[in-house]
């Protein structure tokens, strides 16, 4: 294992406590505070030492020869000391352990595929780094709806009263136009939408990166909204042991655990977390905001180092769910009159992966990669199913050189979508087959200092059909960004492109209704976009205490041939395309501020305007608020004391008959206490119990046969969760 730097600060002389007796004194590289709890441990023994009050420390008994002491504060790069023992002088060594956040400024963008920094990207990309990542941990470990409904200009939309399905929209753009990735892999479309992010656990992840705005160079159809990747960690030259439980007054309970290490030809990393929930029902009207739900994740990845240069990697995940919502007698086993109705949601998703990175001579990078995802999904409903089987590979071979001011990636890829209805709908069944195959380029250009160009150039052919009809269709797709640095303070970036969509059956009207009389797809085609994004930053300390850091992005997206929903006499629904256009227009606000890396406060306000001008009369989309602020406070004391409030403001929308929701405000407040390698959290979530029940009944008519509301804020109301984390570094 490679030698972590360690930075020692100063040596002074001391009293001799013997030839194998190591004394030490633990601080912050920066700050020079001592570091209360530090330890220090003989590797490969159990011998070792704590941190007191004024950070020293010492280890007694120590053999003669070469031995290496590891010195670990959570929050801190390991460091290690190679010493030969006994030691020639006996003296206490001060050492300066370096916060690992301080690695921040230099966050490295895997998404854009030139490995840079995100202050040298020309393509605005957002990074949600694993510091926030713990602490939304903290309130979901189940999955990332939480971690993503509190960034600017995203929002989670709940799909139903009684089985809380959700999706993703960016810049108020339904949830099927934002490709999800997992490192990269997009698996994670058509069928399985809806469920995609109630099944990505964050306890795995280092860092999320999302792209607002077209970015169809590299990631094809989907990508007209936006592009959000969640990375997972790897193995490091420390090994790690992450554990959690966690408990909630709703009834929820997470058990989880990641783990990873390697040596110089092997390593691995695995993910396992069970999730439990009891059927709750917070308005005692007898039907449940959050169902009945288990279900599990296990995801072993195995790496392989056959060079410095060369890196392959297996991967395999599979997550079963089993939820079920609806009459609370009914879930409790005590259905009787009048009580019969439930929505029950059976799934089986099984991924695996694989991966070859090499790094050639001269900078240039081969990268291949594959994956095959299947995915199960059993819907019932009284006197109602819809069960189907989705099969989907992906496959893409990279190229890149770097080569001084220039730097060029070029690939092609293949992705295939089938599925497969089980389930007898009473007409025809609503099987579908998509296979596109793209080449792409993109180039990235640093014309100068001050401004820097990438460009990309992308083919598809999309090929796609069903029993009644199959088409063919070829898509030039070009995009462009330009970052412009004016000062060393003061940056802005402008882009756009051209993106698609091809047809699908699955989207949020659809998952609203469980895919009740939907009729199978009938010459329908792609949709089609446009869509650009400008935006100013502005970055400087503020004295010597203070950073201030503030971004202002303008969007705007035009989408042509857009797919519809229509009822017929008797109650079909139809999918078609409409002439009219979808336009979504707005703008977002970033401001941060930092005072000493001791408190950070962050306040993001997002103002959209989307209009489908197909639609009659009020033209605005449903469920979506003009307004919308995010508000953060969090305050960490000496690395192991963590406090923060939050604050949520979401504004008036337009419901699908036209009437308007009130606005209202979420609060929110955390606190998490770290001993060593444990920490103990709890968090208070909406504690004002704001919740759509509050303003009027969600469900309506009688028990057997209810209709339900279009959910325009959270259902549950009120969380408090609390658990333990433990944390070693090995």
């Amino acid at each position: 294992m490679a030698k972590i730097f360690i930075l020692i600060l100063f040596i002074l002389p001391a009293v001799s406590y013997g030839q194998n007796t190591f004394r030490a004194n633990v601080r912050d590289s920066l700050t020079r505070e001592p570091l209360i709890g530090a330890t220090a441990v003989l590797k490969g023994s159990t011998n070792g030492g704590v941190a007191g009050i004024s950070g020293s420390l010492e280890i007694r008994d120590i053999p003669d020869g070469h031995q290496v002491i590891q010195i670990s504060y959570i929050g801190y790069k390991l460091a290690e000391l190679d010493l030969l023992f006994p030691l020639a002088h006996s003296q206490e060594l001060i050492i300066g352990l370096i916060p690992e956040e301080q690695e921040l400024d230099e966050i490295i963008i895997s998404t854009t595929r030139t490995s840079r920094t995100i202050e040298n990207v020309p393509t605005r990309v957002e990074s949600i780094a694993f510091e926030e990542i713990d602490e939304k941990n903290n309130m979901r470990p189940a999955n990332v709806a939480m971690l993503l409904h509190e960034s600017t200009g995203i929002i989670v939309q709940q799909t139903s009263a009684t089985s809380a399905n959700a999706s993703i929209r960016i810049q108020g753009l339904d949830g099927r136009y934002t490709q999800l990735l997992k490192d990269g892999y997009s698996n994670f479309g058509n069928f399985a939408s809806g469920l995609s992010i109630l099944e990505i656990p964050p306890l795995d992840l280092k860092q999320v990166e999302v792209i607002k705005g077209p970015a169809s160079t590299l990631y094809g159809g989907g990508a007209i909204a936006g592009v959000i990747n969640f990375i997972s960690k790897t193995p490091g030259e420390t090994g790690e042991y992450n554990f959690l439980i966690n408990q909630s007054v709703i009834g929820q309970t997470n058990l989880g655990s990641f783990v990873s290490d390697r040596n110089k030809k092997l390593g691995y990393t695995f993910l396992a977390l069970f999730n439990h929930q009891k059927p709750y029902d917070v308005d005692d009207d007898d039907f449940t905001e959050l169902p009945a739900l288990t279900d599990f994740t296990i995801f072993p990845k195995i790496f392989i180092y056959p060079t410095e240069k060369t890196t392959l990697w297996f991967g395999n995940s599979l997550t079963r769910g089993d939820r079920r919502g609806g009459d609370i007698e009914v879930i409790e086993n005590k259905a009787g009159s009048g009580h019969i109705y439930f929505e029950d949601s059976k799934t089986l998703r099984n991924t695996s992966m694989a991966e070859l990175d090499m790094k050639l001579k001269n900078k240039r990078q081969f990268t291949a990669r594959s994956s095959f995802s299947y995915f199960d999904r059993n819907i019932g409903l009284p006197g109602y199913s819809f069960a189907g089987k989705n099969y989907n590979s992906f496959s893409d071979i990279i190229y890149s050189i770097d080569k001084e001011n220039h730097i060029v990636v070029s690939g092609l890829n293949f992705v295939y979508d089938e599925f497969l209805e089980t389930a007898d709908p009473g007409f025809l069944k609503r099987d579908f087959t998509t296979r596109i195959g793209g080449l792409y380029a993109q180039h990235t250009w640093d014309i100068s200092e001050k401004v820097k160009l990438e460009s990309g150039l992308r083919a598809d052919m999309a090929g796609y059909g069903n029993m009644i009809y199959r088409e063919t269709e070829y898509f030039i797709l070009p995009r462009v960004s330009v970052l412009f640095n004016f000062t060393d303070k003061l940056s802005s970036r402008i882009g756009g492109g051209a993106g698609y969509k091809t047809p699908t059956v699955f989207m949020e009207q659809t998952e609203a209704v469980q895919y009740r009389n939907i009729f199978p797809l009938d010459q329908v085609t792609s949709e089609k976009s446009l869509g650009a994004t400008a935006d100013l930053n502005f970055k400087s300390p503020i004295g010597e205490d203070f950073t201030l850091s503030i971004n202002h992005m303008f969007f705007k997206t035009m989408i042509r041939n857009s797919i519809v929903l229509q009822s017929d006499s008797i109650g079909n629904i139809l999918i078609l395309n409409t002439k009219d256009p979808v336009i979504s227009s707005g703008f977002e606000t970033n401001l941060k501020m930092d005072y000493r890396d001791l408190v950070k406060i962050f306040v993001g306000y997002t103002f959209t305007e989307a209009k489908a001008e197909y639609l009659p009369g009020n033209q605005f989309l449903p469920l979506l608020p003009r307004h919308k602020i995010n508000t953060a406070v969090f305050y960490e004391l000496e690395k192991n004391l963590k406090i923060g409030f939050e604050a949520y403001y979401t504004g008036r929308q337009f419901l699908a008959d036209g009437t308007r929701t009130p606005s209202f405000w979420e609060l929110g407040a955390m606190v998490e206490k770290t001993f060593g390698k444990i920490s103990i959290f709890l968090n208070a979530e909406n504690f004002t119990d704001t919740r759509q029940s509050r303003y009027k009944s969600v469900a309506n008519g009688p028990h057997s046969d209810p209709v339900f509301d279009d959910i325009w804020m959270h259902t549950e109301g009120f969380i408090l969760n609390g658990g333990v984390k433990v944390r070693i570094l090995k």
